[in-house]
């Protein structure tokens, strides 16, 4: 088929966006790193990083040739599968460990310069570690759309199966970006969350020393942590977000309109020219950003808000003219559903913001709890992320429902075309969601680095102001790396939907390979291609009285538990070790709490390493194999209710994990600053203990859980040619 010219605004853009990315990345480099000991520092943190990426890559590559030649298998020899799924699965792990690895290498070299820059000036490391959080922001939406672009060329020139086959296929290099990630977040968060911890327990409580204190031997394994876990694993994370929700609407798009070839090609690039259209107003949002000396923490949301919700507010213009100029079917209902998604964004964002911020009553009520004890801080601080689930479940619900009725001209009927239509707008808005992903993933991407950069003045003694400075930017990057998790979890939910619909056009695609029929409502037998939705449900008989869906629903819920308990316990053992080290390295090495003696660094960055390496294995796995069990056994019926109950349990878990562990940090962050007592008091041990259960809470399994809701549907659309074949 013929592409049309606006596609072409795709690659370009993914190519403005690296080129962005490389100027700031070359601007941050220009800036002083400081003193020799603060190179030195950073010097420790980075090779630590690179040495731990390294080993997790090498892992993650033995997995991925595994799976790569069962897909090949299935594609060559079952031929239940189209041709190109390896290739293009293997292309998503690489681009997405690509994005984790350039965003990483940025935050160890911005740490010191934001350290130094604020020497100077607030202002001066906002922009600093803002910009460098930019060049992470910038690199996922440009390699993300590249990829995109690449597969949709090369398979619109080989694969003429048409266009559901083409973006079906293309959804296979999601579920690579996916697998990735989950290694990523899940082996990062065990890595960081075991040095924090041990850390804070041994140092912060039980010496009395301030955190990031050079004398503490876990503290060089923490400021690598916070760059493999919350830079490389979320910039992965949230690169296989961004493909996950464009490619599901370029399939839906595709279903929808299949009837009427000249409006399906419209469809399926619809959702790529919006992406596109997002980089360039993020890059506009990006140089908003900025603030002056004595800024509060009010002023410095308030700074960041100015770039994000401008490039929200254009993009959602920009919608109407891409959708007009397109001449795409009802063009202004799916512009409503793309505002519908940006909308539910920024009301997730600024809930997260409420709940998480010290500046507001939820968290400064669980640092006021911590003068009764780190019992009251942690009950306060569960039953707070319990409450803060409330909103961003309501926003969803309204947003699916919102969009769904724009999409399909409020055609309250379910009829296969209202119905595809709508499923349509769902998927449209999880792309205006995640639209502006350049901005919004560099206010996430910038809070490692403010915390990096802490920890250096810290190690380096730069003085009361600096530091004072950097907890500034420290305590604003907590709320806005828990307003980025609210934001990718928000896009997963809806993103997790619209790929239901792509898993049955995958079995459909499967049942056509396999030349099997299906009965029609109307008693006929027909092709899987001729089904309507209802077609499909009808056969395969999905609906609430079907125990195989039931079941199904009780094991995705049941999926989002075992994994966050899997995890959770990771770090338990990772962060004992970590603990018992610490405590040795002050009982054996004469002198080290005095300053006279250098603790063993090495030591506990090798511990969160192995402990990193060996624990991420079996939960990853795990979220890779139930899908492929559930179909065998349950058939396509229990696998729609496990994906169901994933996302409705694993989203509802993954808020609450998310904000409880936010809010507990904050609330130590408050007491730090002077409130209830001030440091080492008895208000701030016990909320320290509130910030170390909420580490793995926020860290580890509350963020990793919208990668797993989303993977579990990959692998189902992958491996439905085995389900057919089998079940």
């Amino acid at each position: 088929m013929n592409i049309p010219v606006a596609f072409w605004l795709v690659p370009i853009a993914s190519l403005v966006a690296l080129s962005m990315a490389w100027y700031f990345f070359r601007s941050m480099m220009r800036a002083d790193e400081g003193t020799p000991r603060m190179r030195e520092i950073a010097g420790h943190v980075r090779r630590g990083a690179m040495a731990y990426l390294k080993q997790q890559y090498k892992v993650v590559l033995i997995v991925f040739i595994v799976l790569a030649v069962i897909f090949a298998f299935m594609a060559y020899v079952l031929h239940v599968q189209n041709t190109w799924v390896p290739f293009a699965f293997l292309t998503g792990g690489f681009f997405s460990g690509l994005a984790g690895f350039f965003g990483m290498k940025t935050a160890t070299y911005a740490s010191a310069r934001t350290a130094n820059a604020a020497r100077k000036s607030l202002d001066g490391g906002l922009r600093i570690a803002f910009r460098s959080g930019a060049v992470m922001g910038l690199t996922v939406v440009g390699l993300g759309l590249l990829d995109i672009a690449l597969w949709f060329l090369i398979l619109n020139r080989f694969d003429h199966s048409g266009l559901v086959s083409i973006t079906t296929t293309m959804l296979t290099f999601g579920m690579g970006a996916s697998t990735q990630a989950l290694f990523a977040r899940v082996g990062g968060g065990i890595y960081t969350k075991a040095a924090d911890v041990g850390a804070d327990i041994v140092g912060k409580v039980e010496a009395d020393i301030p955190e990031d204190d050079p004398r503490n031997p876990a503290t060089i394994a923490d400021n690598v942590g916070d760059n493999v876990g919350d830079v490389a694993g979320m910039g992965a994370d949230l690169y296989e977000s961004y493909c996950g929700s464009i490619l599901s609407t370029a399939a839906l798009g595709a279903t929808a309109f299949a009837m009427v070839p000249e409006m399906q090609l419209k469809a399926v690039i619809a959702p790529m020219l919006i992406a596109a259209v997002g980089v360039f107003l993020s890059i506009l949002g990006i140089y908003l950003v900025r603030t002056k000396e004595g800024a509060t923490m009010k002023d410095l949301l308030h700074s960041l808000s100015v770039g994000t919700n401008v490039a929200a507010l254009l993009i959602a213009v920009a919608t109407f003219a891409i959708l007009y100029l397109l001449d795409i079917d009802n063009w202004l209902g799916l512009s409503f559903s793309v505002i519908t998604g940006l909308a539910a964004g920024v009301i997730i964002g600024q809930a997260t913001e409420y709940y998480t911020s010290h500046s507001y009553k939820p968290t400064q009520k669980i640092s006021e709890a911590g003068l009764t004890g780190s019992a009251t801080v942690i009950i306060k601080g569960i039953g707070t992320g319990m409450i803060s689930t409330c909103i961003p479940v309501i926003t969803i619900g309204v947003a699916i429902m919102l969009s769904y009725l724009c999409a399909n001209g409020f055609n309250s009927d379910m009829s296969a075309e209202a119905l595809s239509k709508g499923l349509y707008g769902i998927g449209i808005a999880a792309v205006g969601m995640l639209s502006t992903l350049g901005i919004t993933l560099a206010t996430d991407a910038y809070g490692p680095i403010a915390d990096n950069a802490g920890g250096n003045a810290e190690m380096c003694e730069l003085g009361e102001e600096v530091r004072h400075r950097t907890d500034a930017l420290d305590a604003l990057g907590n709320t806005t790396a828990a307003t980025g998790k609210g934001f990718a979890i928000g896009s997963a939910a809806l993103t997790a939907l619209a790929l239901l619909a792509s898993y049955i056009e995958e079995v459909k695609i499967a049942m056509e390979r396999a030349g099997m029929t299906l009965t029609s409502l109307k008693g006929e037998i027909i092709q899987a291609s001729q089904a309507t939705i209802p077609d499909f449900m009808n056969y395969f008989q999905v609906n609430l009285m079907n125990p195989k869906v039931l079941v199904g629903a009780f094991i995705g819920a049941m999926a989002a538990f075992l994994f966050c308990g899997l995890t959770m316990e990771a770090v338990g053992r990772a962060a004992q070790k970590m603990v018992e080290e610490v405590r040795r390295q002050f009982r054996e090495i004469t002198g080290i709490l005095e300053g006279k003696a250098t603790p063993d660094y090495g030591r506990c960055v090798e511990i969160s390493t192995r402990a990193a390496q060996h624990e991420m294995i079996f939960p990853s796995l795990l979220a890779i194999a139930i899908p492929i069990v559930v179909g065998m056994i349950l058939g396509v019926a229990g696998v729609l209710g496990l994906l169901v109950g994933g996302l409705a349990g694993g989203f509802t878990l993954a808020v609450f994990m998310a904000n409880a562990g936010g809010s507990w940090d904050n609330a130590k962050k408050m007491v730090e600053e002077g409130n209830f007592g001030g440091k080492g008091s008895f208000a701030h041990k016990a909320t320290i203990v509130g910030d170390t259960v909420g580490d793995p809470f926020k860290d580890t399994s509350g963020p990793s859980l919208n990668i797993l809701i989303k993977l579990m549907s990959m692998v189902s659309i992958v491996m439905a040619g085995l389900t057919v074949l089998f079940a």
